[in-house]
This record gives C-alpha cells, structure tokens and sequence, in this order.
C-alpha cells in the first residue's frame, strides 16, 4: 500500500513538474514574442481596411501562417482567413478567434504609426481607422500561431486559427462577418469542440483580463420605422398627418418600453433611435419620416418581447395620430453567451496568463459582438483583455469606435499567453476526461 501511494505521488509531482516547466515555457516564448506582435499591430494600425475589403490584411496573415507550417485557407466568407495546425498528440479540435476589420474613422491620436488611410464606404470617399482594437486581435492571433506552432509536438488536438472579416458588419446588403463564416462550414471539418475570442478595452488596465459566465454582451438589433403622412403647408397643420410629430412622438414611447415595461431586474435593455430623416424645407409639412436605431437586450426571451413591444407602440401611436406606420427589424448579432462549465473550466488558463489577482469578474456589456454566432455551433468563452495605460482613469479613457481611441500595446502577450493556455489545458482535460 505504501508502494502505491508513494508510486502516485511521484507521478503527481511530475505531472506538477511538467505543467510548471509548461507555463514558463509559454511565458518565455510569449515574451520574446512580443515585441513581433506590436511591429504586427502598428502595421496594422497603420494600414486598416474596411469590413469585406481586407484584402490585405488577409494576405499578411496567410503568408505568417503559411511561414509557420500551418495549413491556410483563403477567401473564406469574402475575405477571412483560417489556419490549422495539428498537435503531436490526439485531442479536441479548439478553435481561436481574431476579427480583421477597422471603421469609417478620422484618426485624432498622434502617433508615428497614424492612419492616413482612406477607402470608399457605400459610394463616399472615408477615413480609415482601427478604431476598437482589432489590429491588436489579429497581431496577438499571429503571435499565439507562432508560439504554438513552436510547441506543436506538445499540443493535445488540432488548433484552428480563425480570421475573420467585417465583425462590424458589412456595408450595404453584403453578407458577411461571422455568420457567413458559420454558414461556410468554418466551425466544421473538422468539427470544432470549443472556441474562444478576446477583446482589447481600452478603459481595462493593460495586462489586465476580465470575463463574465452566461449572458456577457447584448444581442444587437437594428430596426426602422417608417411612417407616411399627409403633405401641407407649414401655415396649416389641420390639413396635413405630421409624420414629424407621429415620429416624435413614437421616440417618446419607446423609451417607456424601457422605463416602464421591460423588466431590467433580470437583464438590461437599450433602444436608441439613431436617425431621424424627413422634410426638404421649414414652411412643408413632410408626407413621410423615416426613424432608425438599434435595440441591445442580455436575453434571447426579453430580445423577443421587446421586438413586439416595438412593432406595437409605434403602430398605435401612428394610428392615433392618423399615420401609416411600417416597422422592420433586422437582428445583426445574438448574445455573446459564455459557456459558464466552459468558464469555470478555464479560469485557471486566464489566471495563468495574467496572474490571479489580474483576473476579475465584468458586468454586462451592452456592446455587440458576431463572435455570439460561433457559439451556437460549440461552447463559446469571450474575455477582455486590458490595453489602458497604467495608471489611467478609465473614466476618461477614449472610447471605442471614436477618433481619440487609443490603446497600450506593451502587454499584448497578456492575450497571447491566455490562447496558449487555453489550447493546451483544454485539449490536456479534454484528453484526461475521454
């Protein structure tokens, strides 16, 4: 008895031996890293391409993947990129997100790496910005393909590198983004067990991870709501229907769908009305205005609700006021839900990778993302990642998608070490629980 216990101590302390000289090993190649993935980054930033256009940007990474021995494929969802590399040893398949696109943006930021950049937006002549971080995204993805496919010997599984095109969505009526990355089979042949995604913050300390289980960032919502008058002189309202006033009207009473409807103890909601077109001249009264904004929810019942919430108050208040009113509603992502097992699986993998006491749990974020369709095809995880300079104020931290949007890049290993320990200790469990 003696024998045996002492038999399976030893292979404990080695087992502990080998995941302590695993995490050094990560730790070392990530930093020496390092500082690849901010020459990577600020090429990026430098050279941003629009969603659907980042022809570029796609050759970049493929020819990084292909130097590295990884197996590429190109053209995916117009322009996306996929990566696959296969560990010495039999394991999951683990899929690792990075989104390629930058927005119509004026840079302000006084950088030497600055974007100068301008590019055609739906028929106009636009600056060009990465302007939410996802030139960082896909440097600390190139990084983290280089470091494993330095340790491939040692991986449990196959690694599928994904980089995708138009997270912020397509222009016009092009399809695009994650679900046609989904609808292309990207999460298939093979099949994909598990899938993770970060996001750089720039009001998060850098080096710094926060995540959240269940229900993490809204679903996103873009709806319209037409409404058809009657046409007057501006001297005599009584013989016109005012769509200007029906609208107003219908943007008061949306908000009571918040304020008085919706109950915001389980989960929040927003509806913003964005535009408001209608009228050509002060003495017309308009036959026709067009609203148009976007709704967040944090669950897919309450997301439901609210869309026939919508469609019902502003068919009523048209109706009361004598106008026709049309509403359409388009759903632009799901929820980004975190598999909550999958969360409390790999929270030892974040800790590892930012240290314990740099690891905290966030509130809702009622900010969209499309990685919330690859999570309807395998357990989904989706974490922050911190890019604010320490010491800052994240009060007064730029905003994302704003000319002022800025970003400490000297910890992107932070987010290359959490890929690497989440690719190795899952596909180690994994392989354990089979």
């Amino acid at each position: 008895m003696q024998k045996l216990l002492t038999t399976f101590a030893l292979a404990c302390l080695s087992l502990s031996l080998q995941a302590q000289d695993l995490q050094a090993q990560i730790s070392q190649k990530a930093s020496a890293i390092l500082p690849e993935v901010i020459k990577w980054r600020r090429y990026l930033h430098q050279h941003p391409e629009l969603s659907n256009r980042e022809f570029k940007t796609a050759e970049y990474v493929a020819a990084h993947l292909r130097s590295l021995g990884i197996s590429v494929q190109t053209g995916v969802a117009k322009t996306g990129v996929v990566g696959l590399l296969k560990g010495g040893k039999p394991g999951p398949v683990i899929a690792l997100r990075a989104d390629m696109d930058a927005l119509p943006v004026q840079e302000k930021v006084d950088v030497p790496f600055k974007s100068t950049v301008t590019a055609e937006y739906l028929g106009q002549t636009v600056p060009v910005m990465h302007a939410c971080g996802h030139d960082s995204h896909v440097a600390m993805l190139m990084g983290t393909a280089s470091v494993l496919a330095g340790m491939k010997k040692d991986i449990a599984g196959t690694v599928k590198f994904i980089f995708q095109p138009a997270e912020e969505g397509p222009p016009g009526d092009e399809e695009g983004g994650a679900p046609l990355m989904v609808k292309e089979g990207v999460m298939d042949n093979p099949k994909v067990d598990a899938v993770f995604g970060l996001h750089i913050s720039s009001a998060i300390e850098a080096g710094h991870i926060q995540y959240k289980p269940g229900a993490a960032m809204a679903s996103s919502d873009w709806f319209t709501i037409a409404i058809k008058g009657k046409q007057a002189h501006g001297s005599a309202p009584w013989n016109s229907v005012d769509p200007i006033v029906a609208g107003t009207q219908i943007i008061n009473a949306l908000q009571t769908i918040v304020s008085r409807q919706a109950n915001i103890v389980e989960a929040p909601v927003v509806i913003t009305v964005g535009k408001f077109h209608s009228g050509v001249r002060n003495n017309i009264i308009p036959e026709e205005a067009l609203l148009e904004g976007t709704i967040r929810t944090l669950d897919s019942k309450m997301q439901q609700d609210v869309h026939q919430r919508i469609r019902r108050t502003a068919l009523q208040v048209g109706a009361a006021a004598g106008a026709e009113v049309k509403v359409t509603i388009d759903t632009k992502t799901l929820v980004t839900f975190n598999d909550s097992a999958l969360v409390q699986r790999m929270l030892p993998s974040l800790q590892k990778a930012a240290g314990a006491n740099n690891v905290s749990v966030m509130n809702w974020v009622t900010g969209a993302e499309d990685f919330s369709f690859y999570g309807t095809k395998a357990p989904a995880f989706f974490f922050y990642l911190g890019g604010m300079p320490k010491g800052a104020d994240p009060r007064k931290a730029p905003g994302h998608h704003t000319p002022d949007f800025y970003i400490d890049d000297s910890m992107l290993d932070t987010g290359v070490k959490a890929f690497c320990h989440l690719v190795f200790d899952y596909g180690q469990t994994t392989s354990n629980r089979k």
